[in-house]
Parts: structure tokens; sequence; C-alpha cells
């Protein structure tokens, strides 16, 4: 998952790091990424995982980082109970 979250955040996230350069805890923001890129890329996203982030989740932190991605993914593909 993680990887498929990488090569969306080369594609859609605006950032001139190379895919390697872009670690699991990489603050996106701070490397370059703008909000308007960060809507880009939770459209992206949401097409490439077949989700729809609820209100709850979209915030800038949620977006951070490859692996507060990945949690919201996660989060959002559990079966509610």
């Amino acid at each position: 998952m993680k990887d498929r979250i990488r090569t969306l955040i080369k594609e859609h996230g605006g950032l001139g790091l190379k895919l390697e350069e872009i670690g699991d805890s990489t603050d996106l923001y701070r490397a370059g990424m703008t909000s308007y890129a960060s809507v880009v890329l939770m459209i992206s996203l949401e097409n490439e995982f077949g989700v729809e982030f609820p209100d709850g989740l979209l915030s800038r932190d949620v977006f951070e980082s490859i692996d507060s991605i990945a949690g919201a993914i996660e989060s959002v593909l559990q079966p509610q109970s």
C-alpha cells in the first residue's frame, strides 16, 4: 500500500523529490506540497483505493506523510462494527 501511495505522491504531490527520497515519515508539506496539491492527492488516493475520506479525516495532519495517509486509508477500509 505504501508503495502505491508513494507513487501517487510523486505524480500528484508537486514535490521536487525523487521517489526514493520520500520516506514513510517525510513531512510532505515541509517537502513542498501545497494545499491544492494535497486535494489533488486526496482525490487520486480515493480513486486508487476505492475509498472516500469522511469529513473527519479531511485535515492537514492526515495527508502529512505516507504513514499517516496509510493509517487513514486502513481506517476507512476497516469494516465498521
